[in-house]
């Protein structure tokens, strides 16, 4: 049926409105799907249209008015207007709807320098022809409203100037896989290819932003996080800073270590001038992690570190603060405070804590990584010595500055360094870990640089991905699982360019991966258990016993192939030893669960042939990979039934997996009544893993007398985690309810999304 309306085609004539045509298409994709209506899908659009109306305009509205239908009730809408809306890119990329072959495609896109050459030189057409055959398409109808438009904006090959688009989902997926097993044996690669492919395609491994965006193009650097530490030197600043443009550029998200810096009027060459202290140059670093937009893929983002000891650290705390004026301010970077033992017991002991410059203490920045029992004995013998420059502040009020100011900014992160070096992958007295990244959850070597070509310096890369817990339906599947992700990754070490050789050295002398997990509130609905209870503890234990296992049983493999990581010396595993060996006890008194997997065989064969990875794991945010995957973001309780999450892209709508069958199973962050579960949690998780976990706290004043979170919850959740052996502390998230939405009574909170998985910055997975 035609109506009197014009429409103007993408060739520019025109012609009348076919309603039917629209009917056809609406009702293609609504097809299998339960409690959708096409009439209502097309009278919504219906009453959008005008004379001469584009096309494109048509099929967009269509998309909005079937995405605006999304909601707990009726989630299917979700996989309608993905499928119309990968109707409408597969349009826009091929000009029709289906693609063309794989080889046809890879021809083209080489030609015009969008995709990289090696691929035409490494596989034949014959091979790229069998990779057609593994190709499944239809796998593109799996994805929700939310993941077609995460990937259109950030992930598939594109002009960002212009808006085309020249590529669909599943030849992203494929030319990954081809891109990452190109150097395997020809004998074996075509096989290891189709099983990654499956893997990734199916969302049983989720892969970072960096690689699904950059792998397959000219643009060869694909770590998530890079780590860069400065030492107290003008040449070391600025070889920081130019680092820190460098891999801002290349779609990084950054951790500055800049704690070495001295602080406000320390003597500089013998007393010829006072030291500026560390504000002007954290705003020199601020300068340079701004500078860039990464490509459009997302913006420069860095989190920087110090002691809490530092003097200067009662005006470094507020740096993130509203109030104050833009000199005594640095608001664009996030900040991690950096915590020991000693620093807990000045607090609980109700005593006070010196603060110092690093520059008058010597070995004492070192040791309060290295070695704690020695950070003791020169901390106080520092602060008995009337020659050195010291001030005094209770530890009460120092610590209630710290979570007054995380409280307010949400954003003032916690790590607690003799937990990151003595739970540790690492020797800290050959390799000490003193600092963590982006989004608290890499903990790794670094060594500053003294000028920008130092070969001595280290800067630490972590390539990220992780294991869909939803798709998982026994923990037995991750052994190979495990051995296609740390070959994959390992792989890509290897692939990838490095334009700071302290980056190089440090990449190739330790092969660190960190592999985490997304959907874990999913998986604990479906197995009928819940944060807050500790019902989930055991199945926790369990689960990333496996996970950690098998990616050490992996990597031990891959070692036998190809040898240990030149630097597995400087790891506690060429030791024999396990993070089995080194949790925090305290976690027995809340997990009964036995291991179930043989440490002793593995630790022998550790042992014997070595890692070639020096870690294996890190829990991450995932904000925007796991939208790729229709799965709850990390290991975060859903906020709602329905998130509505505000991005470049416009506002998406997800409904958590399985909502009808789950739903009476789900726990909402905001009804879990205190964090004391959800940190056992994070505690049973951390004993197998061995980087570090991206932990959020969560307060809903209303909870509280007066609507206000009374400090001592704050403090009590701080000693709670270090108890429990939590390295470091993400997120302060506060229930305000000026982004809440209701439905149903359940929250259903607007997220603020800018660009990824760590939601504010660049660590991606």
């Amino acid at each position: 049926m035609n109506t009197s309306l014009l429409v103007s085609k993408r060739n520019g004539q025109k012609e009348a409105l076919d309603l039917e045509k629209i009917h056809r298409v609406i009702a293609w994709a609504a097809e299998g799907l339960d409690n959708v209506s096409v009439s209502q899908v097309e009278l919504k659009s219906h009453i959008q249209f005008y004379d001469g109306i584009s096309t494109e305009s048509i099929h967009e509205t269509i998309i909005k008015s079937a995405a605006d239908l999304i909601s707990q009730e009726t989630p299917d809408y979700q996989f309608l207007s993905a499928r119309l809306a990968v109707f409408h890119l597969r349009k826009k990329a091929y000009g029709q709807f289906e693609p063309p072959t794989l080889y046809q495609h890879v021809v083209k896109q080489c030609e015009a320098g969008r995709y990289d050459m090696h691929l035409l030189n490494d596989f034949t057409e014959a091979e790229f022809n069998e990779m057609d055959k593994y190709l499944d398409h239809w796998r593109d109808m799996n994805f929700s409203y939310a993941a077609v438009k995460q990937l259109e904006g950030k992930y598939l090959v594109q002009n960002r100037v212009t808006g085309e688009v020249f590529e669909s989902a599943q030849f992203l997926y494929i030319l990954v896989a081809a891109c990452l097993f190109a150097n395997y044996d020809k004998a074996t690669r075509m096989e290891y290819i189709r099983r990654f492919y499956d893997a990734t395609s199916l969302f049983k491994i989720s892969l970072p932003t960096p690689i699904m965006s950059g792998v397959r193009t000219p643009t060869r650097q694909f770590s998530s996080c890079v780590l860069i530490e400065c030492d107290d030197s003008l040449e070391s600043i600025n070889a920081t800073a130019s680092s820190i443009v460098t891999y801002v550029s290349q779609r990084a998200g950054i951790g500055i270590n800049a704690g070495r810096i001295r602080a406000l009027g320390s003597e500089i060459r013998g007393g010829e001038a006072f030291h500026t202290g560390c504000v002007p140059f954290y705003k020199y670093f601020q300068t340079a992690v701004k500078c860039c937009s990464q490509g459009g893929v997302r913006g420069g983002a860095a989190t920087l570190f110090y002691p809490i000891w530092h003097r200067e650290v009662e005006g470094l705390l507020v740096l993130k603060n509203n109030r104050g004026v833009e000199e005594n301010r640095v608001r664009h970077m996030d900040y991690g405070v950096q915590l020991n033992q000693l620093m807990y017991k000045r607090l609980i002991e109700g005593a006070n804590i010196s603060l110092f410059s690093p520059s008058d203490v010597p070995g004492l920045y070192d040791a309060f990584f290295e070695d704690q029992a020695l950070f003791e004995k020169l901390y106080v013998q520092y602060e008995q010595d009337p020659s050195i420059k010291h001030e005094s502040i209770k530890a009460v009020d120092l610590f209630a500055l710290l979570m007054q100011e995380r409280a307010s900014t949400g954003r003032i992160y916690i790590q607690n360094v003799d937990h990151c070096n003595t739970h540790s992958p690492f020797d800290p007295s050959q390799a000490p870990v003193r600092q963590s990244n982006l989004c608290l959850e890499i903990a790794l070597p670094t060594k500053p640089l003294r000028h920008i070509n130092d070969e001595e310096g280290e800067i630490a890369l972590c390539t990220l991905s992780a294991f869909n817990l939803g798709a998982i339906e026994n923990l037995d599947e991750l052994e190979e699982l495990a051995d296609l992700a740390v070959r994959a990754l390992d792989s890509l070490l290897d692939y990838q360019d490095y334009p700071i050789k302290a980056a190089l050295n440090g990449s190739m002398g330790r092969r660190t991966l960190g592999i985490g997990v997304i959907n874990y509130a999913y998986y604990l609905a479906k197995n009928g258990v819940r944060y807050s209870d500790g019902s989930a503890n055991n199945l926790t234990h369990k689960t990333f016993e496996a996970i950690q296992f098998w990616l050490l049983k992996a990597s031990m493999r891959l070692a036998k192939e190809q040898g240990a990581c030149p630097w597995f010396n400087e790891t506690t595993y060429s030791q024999g030893v396990l993070p089995i060996d080194t949790y925090k006890r305290s976690l027995d008194k809340f997990t009964s669960e036995p291991l179930h997997l043989d440490w002793e065989e593995l630790r022998e064969e550790i042992k014997t042939h070595g890692l070639r990875n020096s870690t294996l794991s890190a829990l991450m945010p995932s904000e925007t990979s796991s939208q790729i995957s229709n799965a709850t973001n990390g290991i975060e309780p859903p906020r709602g039934y329905v998130s509505v999450k505000a991005s470049k892209d416009g506002i998406l709508k997800q409904v958590v997996p399985d909502f009808a069958k789950y739903k009476d199973n789900y726990e909402l962050l905001w009804d879990i009544p205190n964090n004391d579960g959800y940190l056992k949690l994070v505690g049973v998780m951390q004993k197998f893993v061995d980087q570090s976990i991206s932990a959020n706290t969560n307060y809903d004043p209303n909870r509280f007398d007066g609507g206000r979170v009374p400090m001592k919850n704050l403090i009590g959740d701080l000693l709670t985690a270090y108890k429990y052996g939590v390295k470091t502390l993400y997120y302060h998230n506060t229930r305000d309810g000026a982004s809440d939405k209701f439905e149903d009574g359940k929250v259903t909170e607007v997220i603020e999304v800018e660009d990824d998985d760590c939601a504010g910055g660049a660590c991606k997975i």
